[in-house]
């Protein structure tokens, strides 16, 4: 982060504080995609893609602080590895998983039991917000496939990652 006059480093607004949950708004909308109409699901995406831009925003912000000749470039860089790493692994893959794991599970629960349709949705709608993805593993596939793709292409050779 950058350093403040006393030395401190600035918090990131976008990974370090609450904000870092308007991320997940897409997978809480998936969640309760059997009980709402689909209008507030695709709402949900809105608040999480808003997350997304603000935050590849602020690390071309952070990026442009960075005194250098090549600065448009990396302040471009900056803002595109953000975005496309953060809708990879914060909305599309997160939402797709668990927006067929919802849909399964209430298909299945109709096949093997014989609950109540309401009953059905608040159970599949609780499995969604149980969320048995694994995060930590969904960052790490993303960063293998930019890594083995399109970081290929504005990456120097040794360069460490941008932390995610």
């Amino acid at each position: 982060g950058r350093a403040r006059a006393m030395g401190a480093v600035e918090p990131d607004l976008y990974r370090d504080t609450w904000v870092r949950y308007l991320g997940y708004a897409n997978e809480v909308g998936e969640s309760f995609r059997p009980l709402v109409p689909v209008p507030v699901v695709w709402a949900s995406y809105g608040v999480a893609t808003a997350y997304v831009t603000a935050d590849a925003f602020d690390k071309g912000r952070r990026a442009a602080t960075v005194s250098d000749p090549a600065q448009a470039t990396r302040v471009g860089v900056a803002v595109v590895d953000t975005f496309i790493w953060q809708s990879l692994a914060s909305v599309a893959i997160p939402g797709i998983t668990i927006n067929r794991l919802c849909a399964a599970s209430l298909a299945l629960l109709g096949a093997l039991t014989r609950w109540p349709l309401p009953l059905r949705r608040w159970a599949t709608t609780a499995l969604g917000l149980a969320d048995p993805t694994d995060p930590l593993s969904c960052h790490r596939s993303v960063d293998f496939l930019m890594d083995s793709s399109l970081r290929k292409l504005y990456r120097a050779p040794g360069e460490p990652p941008a932390p995610h």
